[in-house]
């Protein structure tokens, strides 16, 4: 199997317009902080899957000169977006990644390209408080699906429809027709709730930066436990990330 990394990316935010482009630590943007992370999986091309909307063309130049692959296919389509980019760069195997995740955990991206190549799962994803991770405020995993089963939810549904939208959202909803594998998230995140990392407004930006700057000057990689350590030293930062939760529900 040959297996890629696909981010899905777009400009057109509408509560942080151009968010992945804004400058995140030391001069780079929120998007260059996350190739950085996902370049360190080896034997995987990574591939940034933005739309042709024309308030993207900025983000294939700014990608382009980075030296960084880049597929543009449909804006509302998303999974037929997935497909096309994984068909173009001769992928199979796809982990999928949101492109506003800046603590995104690449040791759990290898881990899914290390269980895929060995499993016959059409979908392989982190599960944490009893749910998918993808469903979560964390922003540190990602998720294995193979390209044969995003083919078939393409042509078993409506275009339109939440499955064509976001991109996995079918399998991991049915699985009685799609062979489903779940890693446990990690015991000490387990039943925990306070602990928002995606990136989606102007202050989960703002509480982002200061946690992701302060780990940087004291660990060079730190870990996610470093993040949760720090985090609980930070009262006034997880009060206002359980707002933003509460209002933000997924």
């Amino acid at each position: 199997m040959n297996i890629g990394i696909i981010i899905q990316a777009r400009m057109g935010s509408t509560r942080l317009p151009g968010k992945i482009l804004k400058k995140f630590y030391e001069g780079k943007t929120l998007l260059e902080t996350l190739l950085e992370n996902l370049h360190k999986v080896a034997g995987t091309k990574v591939i940034v899957a933005t739309s042709v909307n024309e308030n993207n063309d900025q983000l294939e130049t700014f990608l382009k000169e980075k030296g960084e692959l880049v597929f543009r296919g449909s804006e509302n389509d998303v999974l037929d977006r997935f497909i096309k980019a994984a068909e173009a760069n001769g992928v199979d195997g796809i982990v999928r990644i949101c492109s506003d995740n800046p603590f995104m955990d690449w040791h759990g991206v290898a881990e899914l390209v290390e269980k895929a190549k060995t499993s016959n799962a059409d979908y392989i994803g982190f599960r944490i408080n009893d749910k998918p991770s993808i469903l979560t405020h964390f922003g540190f995993w990602g998720e294995f699906v193979r390209l044969s089963a995003l083919m078939r939810v393409a042509e078993t549904t409506e275009e339109g429809t939440p499955a064509h939208e976001h991109v996995t959202y079918h399998i991991y909803n049915h699985p009685d027709e799609y062979k489903c594998e779940w890693v446990a998230g990690p015991e000490f995140l387990q039943g925990r709730d306070d602990i928002r990392l995606t990136i989606d407004t102007p202050e989960d930006l703002k509480n982002a930066l200061q946690v992701y700057s302060h780990l940087k000057c004291k660990y060079d990689n730190f870990t996610l436990q470093d993040v949760v350590a720090y985090l609980d030293a930070h009262e006034d930062i997880k009060q206002s990330m359980i707002s933003t939760i509460s209002r933000n529900k997924k």
